[in-house]
């Protein structure tokens, strides 16, 4: 048996190469793009694909998201927990007749509905107003490029 030498380490040059080795062979090289005409005016602002608002703005979606899914399964779960390793507790009464996993079940829907107002909270402190603000900042954008 003989014994070949290991494959080389990538990113793997061969020694007579062209520049062109560094893109994919398969895909078309893109043809350098023309200079900006002179009589345009430059932008004030980035692109809205670039924009820092839009950052923003999925980060208060994505902390929305999480206090309501929190809130909600947070409070589904610890009565499952109890239900599993505390039956003791979840058997006492709280008063006549009225055994506390019934209360923590019945308590279940007004958590759900303070999950939903939580939810409608942030959105109409945090989200709704990002989002007025980058829509009206679109809508300018739009405007411009239209006289343009």
């Amino acid at each position: 048996m003989s014994y070949d030498p290991p494959p080389p380490s990538y990113p793997y040059r061969p020694p007579d190469s062209s520049p062109s080795y560094d893109t994919y062979p398969w895909l078309p090289q893109q043809p350098p793009r023309p200079p900006e005409p002179a009589g345009r005016r430059p932008q004030r602002h980035a692109a809205l694909g670039h924009h820092s608002d839009l950052r923003v703005l999925r980060s208060a979606y994505r902390w929305q998201r999480r206090v309501a899914t929190l809130t909600a399964l947070g409070y589904f779960v610890l009565f499952l927990i109890l239900s599993a390793f505390a039956p003791s507790f979840m058997t006492s009464t709280v008063t006549d007749g009225l055994p506390t996993g019934l209360l923590l079940a019945l308590l279940q829907v007004p958590v759900t509905w303070l999950a939903i107002a939580l939810y409608e909270q942030t959105a109409r402190r945090r989200v709704d107003p990002l989002a007025d603000r980058i829509r009206r900042q679109a809508e300018l954008d739009a405007r411009r490029e239209g006289t343009r």
